[in-house]
């Protein structure tokens, strides 16, 4: 029995290597977010989806014997990995950022993060408009980005699949401080093949104070 026990710890302690990344508890209830998305959407999304890019990636890193990197190392160095570890990456470090810039609390852009926007965009609806434009237009699955580039700027990109503007080789590099998924697994539920629909409602559930703090963290990141 002992020799069984000290096995088991061994093989938990050698595991625990690999298994680097966890989900992180959703911050609000599935149904926090309704009427504009839906508690089964956000329950498939969370429980299954993300649940399923984490279990994938951490699979990857241990068949490749990656240890100990984090998210942000990993996107930045793709070249060195397959495109499993690339898709499961950038699904587990998209939809945590997700998550936390969506909230069934009211809030709004910090003086610092609207006077960016109007410098930019020249309003929030100008922005709105951008984000919504690139979301639309994004052809198949994929994301739409507010990011700060190399420069300090504001910028909206739109990347494929579950690229992100942190990856090496992205179109437009920055850090991103709000993402609007535009996978169908996203809305179908709710919204169909409506994708405006679901994009005009979102703006309703933005936590501009976490889309706040990431943009200060980002300007001090330049």
């Amino acid at each position: 029995m002992k020799n069984k026990l000290l096995l088991l710890a061994m093989l938990l302690a050698t595991n625990s290597l690999f298994a680097q990344f966890t989900q992180k508890p959703l911050p609000y209830d599935y149904k926090a977010l309704e009427p504009y998305i839906d508690a089964q959407t956000m329950e498939i999304h969370y429980s299954k989806h993300h649940a399923g890019y984490i279990k994938n990636l951490n699979d990857a890193l241990k068949a490749k014997g990656v240890e100990n990197q984090s998210i942000e190392a990993i996107l930045a160095n793709m070249s060195k990995y397959d495109t499993g570890i690339k898709n499961n990456a950038g699904g587990h470090y998209n939809h945590e950022l997700f998550w936390s810039i969506l909230s069934p609390k009211k809030s709004n852009p910090s003086a610092e993060l609207s006077a960016a926007i109007n410098a930019s965009f020249k309003s929030l609806d100008g922005l709105k408009n951008k984000l919504n434009d690139a979301a639309v237009k994004r052809f198949g699955s994929g994301w739409a980005w507010l990011i700060v580039d190399e420069s300090g700027n504001l910028v909206v990109s739109s990347t494929a699949n579950q690229d992100n503007p942190l990856m090496e080789g992205a179109a437009k590099k920055g850090i991103p401080i709000l993402g609007i998924d535009v996978w169908e697994h996203a809305y179908y539920l709710k919204y169909q093949n409506k994708r405006a629909d679901y994009l005009s409602a979102i703006w309703n559930v933005i936590n501009w104070d976490e889309v706040s703090k990431r943009y200060n963290e980002a300007k001090k990141a330049k």
